[in-house]
């Protein structure tokens, strides 16, 4: 396979992360965070991307076929998003793993949040959207910051007016029953996007 044939899709998820959505896998291993270009070492992926000129990034977090990316500078994400691309297809034409496996004390000890990373995108895969799905809804793990999960509603959840029961009721009382380290759940959604916004500013 060409690298031109590598499809890359870019989510912005606010003015500092973005979610990137490739079509190769680039990292079997669970999840992967580097949170300094100490950390990236070693990695063609994360180290070209915390390279990027102007970006100022913050993190890296890659699992499976997505990217997420953390950045401090204004930039905006089409500027960066370029540069991000040309990274993932860089990396993913090198002769090494575009994201070196794990190993004990490779950098240093796992956080908690890594961990909870993965429990909680294990229960979302198995539970939480299998329930949501049935009314034509997604729920998108975008992180874990200090045992808080970051969530973004998509489908039918994005702008539903029962989106709060669910995420409250539904997802919070799963995470609290499966995953009890974690401390909060914050929707980062935009409710008044979507195909049918319920919180549109044009209805009364």
């Amino acid at each position: 396979m060409s690298v031109a044939d590598i499809r890359i899709t870019a989510e912005p998820i606010d003015n500092e992360r973005c979610k990137f959505v490739v079509s190769e896998p680039l990292y079997a291993g669970g999840v992967r965070r580097f949170a300094s270009r100490e950390e990236a070492s070693g990695s063609p992926l994360a180290e070209a991307i915390f390279a990027i000129p102007g970006a100022d990034v913050a993190e890296v977090i890659v699992s499976g076929n997505l990217v997420t990316v953390v950045k401090r500078s204004t930039a905006p994400w089409p500027t960066v998003g370029k540069a991000v691309g040309q990274a993932v297809r860089a990396a993913l034409a090198g002769d090494r793993p575009a994201v070196a496996s794990q190993t004990p004390g490779s950098a240093g000890p796992r956080s908690d949040d890594d961990a909870l990373y993965e429990r909680v995108a294990d229960l979302f895969e198995s539970q939480v959207n299998p329930m949501v799905a049935r009314h034509g809804g997604r729920v998108e793990l975008i992180d874990v910051q200090d045992a808080v999960v970051m969530v973004r509603m998509a489908g039918g959840c994005q702008g539903c007016g029962m989106a709060d029961v669910t995420l409250r009721q539904g997802i919070e009382a799963m995470l609290q029953q499966h995953v009890p380290d974690v401390k909060g759940v914050v929707d980062i959604t935009d409710h008044t996007a979507g195909s049918n916004p319920y919180f549109s500013g044009a209805k009364k």
